[in-house]
């Protein structure tokens, strides 16, 4: 534990960025000639979202840019791991964006922390939306990287919207499966029950009564160190100490789970015609999604599994070695296909 801790500290960055942003080595001003950030809004469904556009250096918005859509993962912010890849890829010449999914982050929506996979993939579809108007945006050549939560709604998307060319997903974490069965099928025993609790909650907001939340508790650092899974355990440090962001939390309506339960980011992958890049953390105790996604994509001839290796997943969110390896490969992976 006190090696992971270590790295984790390496990857510290102070919180007091202009822009919000905690990853390091983040922007801190707009500098002519370099990478720029810019925080936009937009309306997507009724709902205002909050995202940031990243521009390459020596950004012309006459000329002609390939972009990628980044997708967060589940209780993350766009501050976080998304526009760390998103400011990199930014420096590799790409335009990108990165949002706050609907009712989180920074983002409008109520009841706040609304979880449901239907908003998420639109949340996705909503970035390309915006991007493929954004000046100097190539629309024919777009991109879509997803992290963690945000790979698994990023495989959703790509089966049906085929603006996408080319798809990449870091650490996919299949949130419906994971919320029904547990992590690693932990949560077998007690899926009945969790549906009655989330149909209760519903109900509950339905007679105009409180708004339930599932995952509330406040973790302290002793309950993080006891915990059996590497992801939940780093998770906590990585949002909730090195690069914590007070629009970040892990709560979501307890009556989201009654849309995550049935959902499975692994269904109807041979929809997937476009080249598709699956990245994981060596030592990733989520591997086992990646794999069973990657397999079950039949309908592309161009696919790659990459191994980042000795990371885990939490790892792969900033520890700097990791992050080079992720974004040597989507380099070699989007030029090819961008």
């Amino acid at each position: 534990m006190l090696m992971t801790t270590n790295i984790i500290s390496s990857g510290q960055t102070k919180p007091d960025n202009p822009f919000g942003l905690v990853y390091r080595d983040a922007i801190t001003a707009n500098v002519p000639g370099e990478v720029n950030i810019h925080p936009v809004t937009y309306k997507l469904n009724g709902i205002d979202i909050s995202a940031n556009v990243y521009t390459p250096a020596n950004y012309d918005p006459s000329k002609n840019y390939p972009a990628v859509v980044v997708a967060h993962p589940n209780g993350g912010v766009k501050e976080q791991v998304a526009g760390l890849y998103a400011q990199r890829l930014a420096e590799s010449g790409y335009i990108t964006i990165a949002a706050d999914a609907s009712y989180q982050g920074a983002s409008g929506g109520e009841p706040r922390n609304v979880d449901k996979p239907a908003n998420r993939i639109e949340d996705i579809r909503g970035m390309a939306d915006f991007i493929t108007q954004f000046a100097g945006v190539n629309g024919d050549r777009l991109g879509l990287l997803g992290i963690c939560g945000g790979g698994g709604y990023t495989l959703k998307a790509a089966q049906t919207d085929k603006r996408f060319k080319v798809v990449a997903t870091l650490s996919m974490f299949n949130s419906g499966v994971v919320r029904r069965n547990g992590f690693m099928n932990s949560g077998l025993s007690t899926i009945q029950q969790r549906l009655k609790q989330a149909s209760e909650a519903r109900a509950l907001e339905a007679a105009g009564g409180e708004i339930r939340y599932a995952a509330d508790t406040k973790i302290t650092d002793e309950m993080a160190d006891k915990m059996p899974f590497d992801l939940y355990r780093e998770g906590h440090y990585y949002y909730n100490r090195t690069h914590a962001h007070p629009n970040s939390t892990f709560r979501y309506t307890m009556s989201s789970l009654l849309d995550l339960m049935a959902f499975d980011a692994a269904t109807n992958m041979d929809l997937i015609n476009q080249p598709l890049l699956m990245m994981a953390g060596s030592k990733a105790d989520t591997y086992y999604m990646t794999d069973n996604a990657f397999n079950l994509a039949t309908g592309t001839k161009e696919k790659e599994l990459f191994l980042i290796e000795g990371a885990t997943h939490i790892q792969t969110y900033y520890v700097p070695e990791y992050v080079a390896q992720a974004m040597k490969k989507l380099n070699e992976f989007f030029g090819k296909y961008l």
